[in-house]
């Protein structure tokens, strides 16, 4: 077994996209806010690096079979976090192609038969060593529209979205949590659920919906979807 090429081909797309909007971004303006609550832009660039760094250490798990954490704990993520995000413009920007880099040689080494292994996600949730590319496109793209640069949802794949929507709503049922809607999918003609209220537009904005909580470009009753990680 080896990873998904589809998993592979949405996290190389989103790296690009992301790579090509930082270009663009003046070193100034990495320090203004992002769509999180607290964060910068040079926050949300530092997660992604040490994001990048945390799934190396679960394909590290995967191959030497020694339990490795993404991260040693919730303090120590944060605390890394606003460390890399208060570094010079410069070196942010290199930081998170440094780790970019090592998670793609992380990929290209892993053995075959080491993306069967079991790990753990942040969440402490099991996973395969197989979801770790789907794990970063989701990071890379959704943290993308995070910056207020240029990127939105609409820009995402449409397939991605479809496969985000799937995931997003299956945690919320894992919770007992799922939106009581019916979500109608225009373009890619997909529903999910039964619920109640009836909710419809394209992919990206319901995944933009059920992970942001922006319920821009959909039609109908939308309710306030659970809070998503």
């Amino acid at each position: 077994m080896a990873a998904d090429p589809q998993g592979l081909r949405w996290w190389s797309d989103a790296e690009q996209a992301v790579a090509d909007l930082l270009q663009r971004l003046p070193d100034d303006d990495l320090a203004a806010p992002s769509a999180l609550p607290g964060w910068s832009r040079a926050h949300v660039v530092a997660h992604l690096a040490r994001n990048a760094d945390a799934l190396v250490n679960l394909l590290t798990w995967a191959r030497t079979g020694v339990e490795t954490p993404m991260y040693p704990s919730r303090a120590v993520r944060d605390a890394d976090i606003a460390a890399t995000a208060a570094r010079p413009a410069a070196e942010l920007r290199s930081d998170l192609v440094a780790a970019g880099a090592r998670l793609a040689e992380a990929v290209r080494s892993l053995p075959d038969d080491a993306w069967t292994a079991q790990l753990r996600n942040g969440q402490g949730q099991p996973i395969p060593a197989s979801a770790v590319p789907w794990m970063r496109a989701k990071e890379v793209w959704v943290h993308g529209t995070d910056l207020r640069a240029g990127l939105s949802f609409p820009d995402l794949p449409a397939d991605f979205c479809a496969a985000l929507v799937d995931e997003v709503l299956g945690h919320f049922a894992s919770q007992g949590q799922s939106p009581d809607a019916t979500v109608v999918a225009t373009d890619v003609e997909r529903t999910w659920g039964t619920g109640t209220h009836r909710v419809r537009g394209p992919v990206s904005a319901v995944a933009a919906w059920l992970t942001r909580s922006d319920p821009t470009g959909l039609d109908g009753d939308v309710p306030p979807p659970p809070t998503w990680l």
